[in-house]
C-alpha cells in the first residue's frame, strides 16, 4: 500500500511572521498523523528558510512552489534547485497557475524536473485539463501530452522521487471537485502512462488529487484505489480544515489495514 501524501500549497499568502506562526501551529496539530500520512507544506519562497528551521526534526516536510531549471546564472528573480537542496525536501512544478498565468511549457517543466532530481529534491508534477478541454472530451489527450513531455528522458532512483498531482483546472478554487470516480479513472490513466516510462516503479509512485479538496470530500476521494493523497490549495490555509483533511486520510488508511 502506498503511503498517502498530503501537500498544502499556500500560494501567495501570509507574511513571514504569519507563515511561521501557522507552521508551528500545524506542527502541534498534525505531527500525530506522521506514521500514517506524509505531510508537506509549500510556503512562498520568502519564508522557506524560516519555516524549514522551525520544523527541523519534525515529520512535516517543506517544499517550494516553483524553481528554475539552471543551477545559477543571470536569471533575475529566479530560485534554483541547487539553492533549495539540502534543506528543502519537495518541489512543486507545473501547477495550472504557472502554466496559464506564466506560460510555462511542457518542455520547460521537463528541464525543471531534471534539474530538481539532479539535486535530490522530491518533485510533485501537476497535470490537468481546462474546462474547455474537459467539455470537449480531450482529458486523455491533454494528460498524455503533458505527462509524456514532462518525464521525457527522466531517470528515477526511487518511486518517491516523483509524484503526480492530477488537478482538473475547472475544479481549482471553484468549489466544484471532480467526482471520486472520475478522478480515479483519470489517475488510473496517469499510472498507465507512468508505467511506460518507469515500468519498475510506476505501481509504487504516488498520484495525488488536487482541485477543491475539503474536509467534506476527503474521505470519498481517499477511498479510491488510485488516489494516494491530495494537493490542497485554499483548505491548506486554515488549520482546522487542513488538519481534518489529514486526519480523514489517516482514518481511511487505518480502515484499509483492518
Amino acid at each position: 500500500m502506498r503511503k498517502p501524501l498530503i501537500a498544502g500549497n499556500w500560494k501567495m499568502h501570509f507574511s513571514v511572521p504569519e507563515g511561521l506562526e501557522y507552521a508551528l501551529q500545524l506542527r502541534r496539530e498534525v505531527e500525530r498523523y506522521a506514521d500514517t500520512v506524509d505531510v508537506v507544506i509549500l510556503p512562498p519562497a520568502l519564508m522557506l528558510w524560516e519555516i524549514a528551521n522551525a520544523l527541523r526534526g519534525c515529520p512535516i516536510e517543506v517544499g517550494a512552489q516553483n524553481a528554475a531549471w539552471e543551477d545559477q546564472g543571470p536569471f533575475t528573480g529566479e530560485i534554483s534547485p541547487k539553492m533549495l537542496a539540502g534543506w528543502c525536501h519537495y518541489l512543486l512544478i507545473g501547477h495550472s497557475e504557472r502554466r496559464q498565468l506564466f506560460n510555462e511549457t511542457d518542455e520547460e517543466l521537463n528541464r525543471k524536473l531534471q534539474a530538481a532530481l539532479r539535486h535530490q529534491l522530491k518533485v510533485i508534477l501537476a497535470v490537468g485539463e481546462t474546462l474547455e478541454e474537459y467539455e470537449a472530451g480531450r482529458t486523455e489527450e491533454v494528460i498524455t501530452r503533458q505527462l509524456s513531455a514532462a518525464v521525457y528522458g527522466v531517470q528515477l532512483r526511487l518511486p518517491t522521487d516523483l509524484s503526480i498531482a492530477y488537478e482538473p483546472v475547472w475544479a481549482i478554487g471553484t468549489g466544484k471537485a471532480a467526482t471520486p470516480g472520475y478522478a480515479n479513472t483519470t489517475m488510473g490513466l496517469i499510472r498507465l502512462l507512468l508505467g511506460k516510462s518507469f515500468a519498475g516503479l510506476a505501481s509504487e509512485m504516488r498520484i495525488l488529487y488536487g482541485g477543491s479538496v475539503t474536509p467534506a470530500n476527503t474521505r470519498n476521494l481517499m477511498e479510491q484505489p488510485e488516489i494516494d493523497g491530495a494537493l490542497v490549495g485554499g483548505a491548506s490555509l486554515k488549520s482546522p480544515d487542513f488538519t481534518q483533511i489529514i486526519q480523514a486520510t489517516a482514518e481511511v488508511v487505518q480502515s484499509q489495514r483492518v
